[in-house]
């Protein structure tokens, strides 16, 4: 379903509200807009199957771009807004985008991405132009707001990893050629039938559109006719007010979201009514089992969380009540098969830890990376997104780490997420990396470095804090897997949908010891 299948039923109900700059679009509204793109990139030339990318903040219109888009039958690369000029030029060439769609926002940069990007036809900024780019607004507003005069088929996303190593990389699926009227929507399905989500619902979105999980579920809440509440930035109590005066039914965050509203003061979440929520979701990062005790006491038994990623091959899911018999789950497959593998390419024993592999899930590739498609593969065709884990006697997954992140310190095999599960929960602190940073005697030895609630005023409270965080951690955790040292910083280099960037971190200690790790 798209917006435009609504318009008999509800054309004047809102579609999206902005929560901060007010800014409401009718379903009706949004289809025409819709309409008015899609025509104005058919008269560019861009045909079904052709790419189109845009780099923008949380606008107004953003939505309204991707539906235009996916009414042109168009290939849809949505960029991150916090990518280096170098990494946007890098997916605009890479994806072969005939068009480019940015804002006034980002002007600086889409200055800069003008001469290294040639392939681009067309250039479209809103809220003003700069040299190279066309007004978005006049543009379209020279279109007819009715439907393309022919068979239209839809769209399709490539959306591109985060570039947690290395390049961003698309990852690619085989366009459908669907009609747009028929075209199936997993997603939609999945809102309805796991989140109970139907029209009458109200779902709030705090994290940027251009991420996979925001952008499908938001597009899949508009097919089913239901309103976005949409944030521009994510903030604790702010999400809070938002649940309360548009009464919230659906939300999907991440467990960084989670422990922000839990660290605000009690008086301001106790201001609050929360008991409209139907169903938060989580996902994109493992929640700490604490983390979620707490927000299940607080919200009820409406946490749902799933495992899965960009590339489709595979969900996994659970409900507060499968969470609770099985305390640190992600859940159990859903229309695919897990296998955990060892390093010898064999299934390990039930309970043991290995690379979790999906089997039955949506085909893809990495764009353009053949190489990096090849390595996702077991040689029986089961896929893995490069995460550790195991499953228990019941079949429930229970993620480890990744396994780039893995520590190797004395030949014992440490994964950072147990150190960080335990830190995060500590008062003072409201985030927390771990890694391995090199060691002549162990090879690595464990390092955190924390974004504390309030910095350390000088260098002796800095060592009693550090102090009191690694004790905090020997209190849970075997010795070996603690840090052994503790730096403090205003934030870490954590993108909005909750993902930490750890590389930047570990590159930066690694230079700092005089080699790469």
């Amino acid at each position: 379903m798209f917006p435009g299948a609504h318009l008999e039923s509800h054309g004047d109900k809102p579609a999206l509200i902005m929560a901060g700059s007010g800014f409401t679009q009718t379903f009706a509204e949004l289809d025409a807009a819709a309409n008015r793109l899609s025509r104005l990139l058919r008269a560019a030339g861009l045909q079904p199957g052709d790419h189109v990318a845009m780099c923008m903040e949380n606008h107004d219109r953003y939505l309204e771009i991707v539906w235009g888009c996916h009414y042109a039958g168009l290939v849809y690369t949505c960029a991150s807004s916090r990518l280096t000029s170098n990494e946007l030029e890098y997916i605009i060439n890479d994806c072969g985008a005939r068009a480019y769609i940015t804002s006034k926002y980002k002007a600086d940069q889409a200055a800069e991405v003008v001469a290294t990007t040639p392939n681009v036809e067309l250039r479209l900024m809103l809220d003003g132009t700069i040299d190279g780019y066309e007004s978005y607004e006049t543009a379209v507003a020279s279109q007819s707001p009715e439907p393309l005069d022919e068979d239209r088929v839809a769209g399709l996303d490539m959306l591109y990893s985060s570039g947690t190593t290395g390049m961003p990389k698309g990852i690619a699926r085989a366009f459908p050629n669907e009609p747009l009227e028929a075209a199936p929507g997993a997603v939609q399905g999945l809102l309805q039938l796991l989140f109970g989500m139907d029209d009458s619902k109200r779902y709030l979105s705090p994290a940027p559109f251009y991420h996979a999980a925001p952008l499908r579920f938001c597009l899949a809440t508009h097919g089913i006719g239901a309103t976005i509440v949409a944030m521009e930035h994510f903030d604790p109590e702010e999400y809070l007010r938002l649940v309360d005066e548009y009464d919230i039914t659906h939300s999907q965050v991440v467990p960084t979201m989670f422990v922000r509203m839990l660290k605000l003061p009690e008086e301001s979440r106790a201001k609050y009514d929360v008991s409209s929520l139907e169903c938060v979701i989580h996902a994109a990062a493992p929640c700490p089992v604490p983390v979620k005790q707490q927000m299940i006491e607080w919200f009820g038994p409406v946490i749902h969380e799933y495992y899965a990623g960009s590339e489709g091959n595979g969900f996994v899911y659970c409900n507060s009540e499968g969470w609770l018999a099985h305390p640190g789950t992600v859940g159990s497959p859903i229309n695919c098969v897990l296998h955990i593998v060892g390093d010898d390419g064999e299934e390990v024993p039930q309970g043991e830890s290995g690379t979790v592999y999906f089997e039955g899930g949506a085909e893809f590739e990495y764009h353009n990376d053949p190489e990096k498609t090849k390595s996702s593969r077991h040689p029986k065709g089961w896929s893995t997104l490069g995460d550790v884990g195991y499953v228990d006697e019941d079949g429930f997954l229970y993620l480890t780490d990744r396994k780039a992140y893995m520590i190797i310190s004395g030949g014992v095999n440490i994964y950072p997420q147990e150190a960080e599960n335990v830190l995060v929960t500590h008062p003072k602190v409201i985030d927390v990396a771990v890694f391995g940073v090199p060691n002549d005697d162990f090879g690595e030895e464990v390092k955190a470095v924390v974004q504390p609630v309030e910095m350390p005023a000088d260098d002796e409270a800095a060592s009693a804090l550090a102090s009191e965080l690694m004790q905090f951690c020997r209190t849970q955790l075997a010795d070996v897997k603690g840090p052994r040292s503790i730096d403090f910083r205003t934030a870490l280099p954590r993108h909005p949908t909750g993902k930490l960037y750890k590389r930047l971190l570990k590159d930066e200690y690694g230079k700092e010891a005089g080699r790469s790790i």
